[in-house]
Formats: C-alpha cells, structure tokens, sequence
C-alpha cells in the first residue's frame, strides 16, 4: 500500500483543507479568497531533476490582487519518522526557492506514525550559523482525537482514525470520520474514494465491524447504498463505453461489451471494498488480481467472503 499515495490524493483533492490542517499556523494567516494551485509534477521533474520525489505535494498560494507575494508550500508525507532527513528537506526546500524565485516557502511534513524526528536543522562554524532551517511538523499520532471529532475541515474528519485515540474509541472514532465525510463531502465518487482511506486507515477487526453497525446503523447503512449506487455507476459506466466502440464496431456487440465490463468493475469495486471492511488493508498485488479477475471469479470469491475467515479461504 502507498501511503504516500494516499496522502497526496488527500491533498490534492482538498488542498485548502489540508492546509488548514497539516499547516494550521501559517493557513491561518491566508485570506479566504486566496487561489491555491498544485504544481505541476512535469515542471518540478524538468527543473529538479534526480533531486525530485515525485510523492512530494507543492501548493502554490496567491492573492488575486497581486499586492502580496505568492507562497509556496511545500508538504511531504511521511510514514516511518525514522526515515525522515531534514537535511533531504533543506535541499528540497532550497531548490524550489530558486525554482520559482522566491523565499516565501513553508516546508510542512506530515507524520502518520509515532516516533522521534527533528524539526530544525542549524549549520555553522564555531562563531555563527550561517543557516537556519526548520520545518512545520504535523505528527498525527500526537494530535488528540477529540480536537477534531466535530471538525468542518474534511482532511481532519477523514484522518481521525490516525489522530491519538483510545483502542475502546476505535468504533466511536471510524463513525465521526464517515459522519464527516457524508456531511462535508457531496460528490458520491469522492464518497466511495475517502471511504476506502478511512477503512484502511481504521483497520477495524470483525468484531468492531459488527459494533459498528449495531451502534451506528444510520452510517452502516449510507455506507451499504453508496457501495450499492457505485456499483450501478460502474454498470452505466461500461454502458456508455461500450456504446462509443460499438459505433465502430456495431452498436449490439458494443453495448455488450459495455455492459459486460461495466458489471465487471462494479463487482470488483465492490468485493474489494467487502474484503478492506473484513480484512483490513490488502497487498497491491492482491488488489490488481481482483480488478483483472474475470466474472466468475469475481461471484465465486464474493461468495466465499461471506464465511471466510483468512482471505486465503476466499482465494484457495
């Protein structure tokens, strides 16, 4: 699984909530009609070379007035702060200062575990410093749950269940964030996608499943019809796709074809999110093995979900 992936998805689709959010002291200051604008990987790639990692996110801040100078943000996810280099930082930091000619940048990294890091980095002789650099740091794990339970920035809702949370909390914790997501959130796809983050980020055990739908029945059941409404989409999805070939292949055999693929991602879709809700997260491989799995394949493992136990029993 990629978190980073992950992360800069979250960003990108919301990026004024994750500002708000991974970098609360310095959004603060951002007027509300201010334009923010993901960079383009392509220019950073053009520009930085080997020294570029693709996952990191920049969002450029301007005012539409062009009385103040624009400021770029630069976030970084990181999973494991064991493997965080604030020295990486600085160099990235320095190099799109000079890529985009300016000195307002706000270098914020995001912690999705526990542990230690440094936030400051100082290098100089035995009289001065000749360079100061330090970092804004969100660590998810030290942020208490509560802070955000009733949140109205998004980014928040969906990563309560990272945020510091008693193990009895975990059911509480899964539900704020999917009450969240059906009130902040009104594009279904997108529903379906933060579903997905806030079941892998959950990772709630069979048993907290049940909970979960015994104590919260009313977001058991939005869950239940987004799933269902998404599937139908698929279907229409493939309809439609089918429909655009068969004009050049003959409309008949198109809309079969369409069809036919339409309810093949659906149910895919579908299996995938029933396995994350019993299993937990699932290898990439796993994943693209139900996505290219064929019809049958797909109604025999749906069938064996039910009463499994190990995904090995769904896939033997």
């Amino acid at each position: 699984m990629s978190h980073d992936q992950n992360f800069k998805n979250l960003i990108l689709d919301y990026p004024r909530d994750a500002l708000a959010f991974f970098a609360s002291t310095e959004a603060a200051a951002l007027d509300p009609e201010v334009k923010i604008t993901p960079v383009r990987q392509e220019q950073l790639q053009a520009r930085l070379g080997e020294n570029y990692r693709e996952l990191d996110v920049p969002l450029l801040v301007e005012w539409p007035d062009g009385e103040r100078a624009c400021i770029l943000f630069a976030l970084e996810h990181e999973t494991d702060p064991r493997r965080f280099s604030i020295h990486r930082l600085g160099h990235y930091v320095l190099h799109l200062s000079g890529l985009f000619l300016t000195r307002r940048v706000v270098p914020v990294v995001v912690f999705l575990r526990p542990g230690g890091f440094e936030t400051e980095l100082q290098i100089g002789g035995l009289v001065n410093d000749y360079l100061n650099f330090r970092c804004l740091a969100c660590a998810l794990s030290q942020i208490p749950y509560e802070q955000h339970r009733d949140s109205e920035n998004l980014v928040a809702r969906l990563n309560l269940p990272n945020l510091s949370h008693r193990p009895e909390q975990r059911v509480e914790v899964y539900a704020q964030a999917v009450r969240g997501l059906n009130a902040l959130e009104a594009d279904p796809r997108k529903r379906m996608k933060y579903l997905d983050f806030i079941d892998i980020y959950a990772g709630l055990d069979d048993n907290e499943r049940k909970r979960f739908q015994t104590e919260y029945p009313q977001e058991a059941d939005t869950m239940s019809h987004f799933a269902d409404r998404f599937r139908q989409e698929g279907v229409e999805q493939g309809i439609q796709q089918g429909i655009q070939q068969g004009m050049q292949q003959g409309m008949q055999q198109g809309m079969a074809q369409g069809t036919e693929r339409g309810v093949r991602i659906g149910e895919s879709r579908l299996l995938l999110r029933q396995l994350r809700q019993k299993f937990g997260a699932l290898t990439p491989s796993l994943v693209a093995r139900v996505e290219d799995a064929n019809e049958e394949a797909l109604a025999l493992w749906a069938g064996r979900v039910l009463t499994a136990e190990t995904l090995d029993e769904v896939f033997e």
